[in-house]
């Protein structure tokens, strides 16, 4: 029998200190967790969703979880909020994962790249960002992004995403699990698909079967 094919989902977070404000370093830390276990029982004959985890704060992005399948990752990291905004770290590191064709190779389906954030960066992020939504095998990949909060920019997030429909905003706290919810919604949409490579965006879900 032919292997499923790889369907990566790699996800950047902001751990930065103003993210310590109004509950989103909690709200982020319990959607992560519910997020990767919702995608845990999800593959399929024909797609095997994996998952890396990225986060920045202080002065440096890292990774914190090594692309990997959904239902091998046992342990979620649980952040506090420091430091500055290092996002084009991030943007570096997302694009030398996709660019590595033994960690993502050329039979994987479109990676899904996720970012939340609730600030500007605070690093020079303009030419590896250009570099990952541009140049090379990351241009392909679809975008999504949260805009959590008054001070994050919209205006740079608008860029990063794939599709406008993709570039979501919000306000409190609960609205970070409502994000990975829709998150959640589009990648396994995508392993239903006949064509997991064409666009899947769902409808967003409604407030009434959020729960935090």
């Amino acid at each position: 029998m032919q292997k499923p094919r790889p369907l990566p989902v790699i996800v950047a977070v902001d751990r930065s200190g103003s993210m310590g404000a109004d509950g989103k370093i909690e709200a982020l830390n319990s959607a992560l967790k519910n997020f990767i276990a919702s995608l845990q029982g999800e593959s399929n004959s024909k797609a095997e969703i994996q998952v890396a985890l990225y986060s920045f704060g202080r002065d440096t992005a890292t990774c914190d979880i090594p692309l990997n399948p959904a239902y091998n990752i046992s342990d979620v990291p649980v952040y506090e909020a420091y430091g500055c905004t290092p996002m084009g770290m991030a943007f570096k590191e997302m694009k030398e994962l996709i660019e590595n064709r033994d960690q993502i190779p050329s039979r994987a389906y479109k990676p899904t790249i996720v970012i939340i954030t609730d600030g500007i960066p605070t690093d020079d992020y303009r030419i590896p960002m250009d570099a990952l939504i541009k140049d090379g095998r990351s241009s392909k990949a679809f975008r999504m992004a949260m805009a959590i909060g008054e001070d994050a920019d919209k205006d740079m997030l608008a860029e990063f995403v794939s599709d406008s429909e993709f570039l979501v905003s919000g306000d409190k706290a609960r609205d970070i699990v409502k994000f990975f919810k829709y998150v959640t919604m589009s990648v396994t949409s995508r392993t239903k698909s006949q064509s997991p490579d064409n666009p899947v965006i769902p409808t967003y879900p409604a407030d009434d079967i959020i729960e935090f």
